[in-house]
């Protein structure tokens, strides 16, 4: 950091220095981290818009809170850049996301501000209303404070927390940060003057003491209590978390911080939750981000000049474009087809679908469980429902895709992105575990394509099924295989085999999904079969024991976790046959795998080609070295 650039903010070392700060260099001070953040995130790349959305919050808090005495726990955790930096991390931001350095996401074993870890969505009020209730039992007298989005506040879970919330007597401040609406005349002047009135001393006890006489006159406490809410309702949405037990204040400006402080100060008085409504824009200070805060919501390097360029050149199509395609194509072909996305329409490749067939496009917010659910109902009336859901966010709707899905045996397609690992995000966004959660469901399907051709014709082959599929693929390109234009699908539950190998007996790999490419390269090396297994359930049995039969040494591989994966499925089947072969097990380890490049991480698991011969002439060497004085003789 070029420190002339940054006079103020180079003096922050922790929240103590900017507590020390007079009031009047707040604002420099935010000013510099706002510009401070974008130009970072132009280097690494990373979040932008929430970040600079919550500039003066974050400098808001940090100043009127004791942290990390003071609990702060940031929902989601992409808008927490700002606090790293004010939490003793800027010189380290240059790493951000990148292996070895720093997260992308709020994270305990980080540093001592981070109290609790989050990267998923709406569990920030359930985990500092425990952390509120611990102080309470232990005599501490510190404050837990939950910053969530409006988009997180359509999870149940946060409405689940609220409703518990509201029956404690703790310090808890919920903090929602409404970044949907714009900052209308309502949230001006005469808003902040109120919000700091009912935040103050004197409003709170005046209405407790109203309370108490006007109790002994019910008509006339009544007639109070809705004078009050109609007064506040003239500058704000709704009095909904009242009626759950809160302290409702605001709206106020986000970006105000003569509005924030004097209000967060009042609130630290207040006993019992608080509620604090809070309106900021996305993309703040950035006029780019601004103008487009969904494309600068998660940007690669740029230049902040220039801004966001288009790439040159078509590419090769991600799994993300091929199933936006397809779901498109068999919409155009079946009137039953629906789409599904909780809140990622961007993410999951729906926005053609959504421009094409608005009346079958169903964005149902952050909601994984109601997702899953609300499919399951329209299965039951006919339709075809297809969720477009991350694998890492499928994990939240596990109850309701066992329950309320393939107990019912409901054809409902999941159409898993982000299988495997995903790089940056590291491992909270890793789709590490769908296999082995999957699998073990009755009637449910499992497709693993290992090319976008294959991802095309599977997710047909999903679509055609009587029963609950899911098709995983992962982020990103494929190996460039050519696109079939149209729908017709693979044999459901049977695999290939891709190459043969040329000795009477060797080792066979046998491939799940993309790695079935890195497979064939190592086929080549140690003249090795290689199978395309395509399916991890229904397994192809016959397949299989077809080629423990003819092989002396069996090899699996999958991106996804080893331990319940899609190769304990073929020891279970080898089992049940009787079969005694050597079996080597290769996919992602017993470990949450930390953020950075893929290729880099996947080489670090021995998942890419050099790392799986490595691991396949450890466990085989003597078929190994036979296979490679073969090839020598042939050559």
């Amino acid at each position: 950091m070029n420190p002339a650039s940054y006079p103020l903010l180079e003096t922050i070392n922790e929240p103590a220095d900017l507590r020390r700060l007079p009031r009047a260099e707040l604002k420099p001070l935010a000013d510099e981290l706002r510009a401070f953040v974008i130009d970072s995130v132009s280097k690494t790349g990373g979040h932008l818009s929430s970040n600079l959305g919550t500039v003066e919050l974050t400098v808001a808090l940090h100043y009127v809170f004791n942290t990390p005495e003071d609990r702060l726990v940031w929902d989601v955790g992409h808008q927490t850049y700002p606090h790293k930096i004010l939490t003793g991390r800027r010189e380290r931001m240059a790493s951000l996301r990148q292996l070895g350095g720093l997260s992308g996401f709020p994270t305990r074993s980080e540093s001592p501000f981070d109290a609790f870890g989050t990267a998923h969505s709406s569990t920030s009020i359930s985990a500092a209303l425990g952390m509120a209730m611990a102080a309470k039992q232990k005599g501490d007298k510190r404050h837990s404070v939950a910053i969530i989005g409006d988009g997180a506040m359509s999870a149940g879970m946060a409405f689940e927390a609220l409703n518990n919330a509201g029956v404690c007597d703790c310090n808890l401040l919920v903090i929602l940060n409404d970044n949907d609406m714009s900052i209308s005349p309502p949230v001006g002047a005469l808003n902040r003057y109120l919000a700091q009135l009912m935040s103050g001393q004197f409003y709170a006890a005046a209405k407790n003491v109203g309370k108490q006489v006007l109790k002994g006159a019910p008509p006339l406490f009544e007639l109070a209590r809705r004078l009050e809410q109609h007064a506040k309702g003239m500058v704000v949405p709704a009095t909904l978390f009242e009626q759950f037990g809160f302290n409702y204040i605001g709206p106020i400006d986000g970006h105000d911080l003569e509005s924030l402080i004097p209000t967060l100060e009042n609130i630290k008085h207040l006993t019992g939750p608080q509620f604090l409504h809070v309106v900021t824009k996305k993309g703040q200070g950035y006029k780019l981000a601004e103008a487009d805060p969904v494309a600068y919501h998660g940007p690669g390097k740029f230049d902040p000049a220039v801004g966001l360029q288009k790439a040159s050149g078509a590419g090769k199509p991600t799994f993300t474009q091929v199933f936006g395609n397809w779901l498109c194509d068999m919409a155009a072909q079946d009137q039953r087809l629906v789409g599904i996305t909780p809140a990622m329409r961007e993410g999951s490749g729906l926005v053609e679908f959504e421009k094409r067939y608005p009346q079958r496009y169903y964005d149902v917010g952050i909601a994984e469980q109601h997702a899953v659910t609300f499919a399951a109902g329209l299965a039951c009336e006919g339709l075809k429902p297809v969720v477009a859901i991350y694998s890492t966010f499928l994990q939240r709707a596990y109850d309701q895709l066992i329950h309320d899905v393939a107990l019912q045996n409901l054809p409902v397609v999941f159409a898993l992105d982000r299988a495997g690992l995903v790089g940056a995000d590291g491992a909270t966004h890793a789709g590490a575990y769908d296999i082995p959660f999957l699998r073990c469901i009755p009637n449910m399907g499992v497709a693993c394509p290992a090319d976008e051709n294959e991802c095309r014709r599977l997710l047909s082959s999903a679509f055609a099924q009587p029963n609950p599929v899911a098709v995983r693929y992962p982020r990103g390109a494929g190996a460039g295989a050519a696109m079939e234009a149209g729908l017709q699908p693979l044999p459901y539950g049977k695999g290939e085999i891709r190459r043969h190998s040329k000795q009477a007996s060797g080792i066979a790999i046998l491939a799940f999904g993309t790695l079935l490419y890195p497979a064939l390269a190592v086929a080549e090396k140690l003249d090795a079969t290689v199978v395309n297994m395509r399916w991890a359930k229904p397994l192809d049995v016959d397949l299989l024991l077809q080629v423990a039969a003819s092989h002396a040494a069996l090899v699996t591989v999958e991106d996804g976790a080893v331990m319940g994966g899609a190769g304990s499925a073929v020891l279970e089947a080898l089992q049940a046959a009787g079969i005694t072969v050597p079996v080597l097990q290769l996919g992602l380890s017993d470990t949450f795998i930390e953020h950075g490049d893929p290729v880099k991480l996947m080489a670090m698991q021995g998942l890419d080609a050099t790392g799986i011969e490595a691991s396949i002439e450890k466990r085989f060497p003597a078929q190994v070295s036979t296979a490679k004085s073969a090839l020598k003789l042939v050559a």
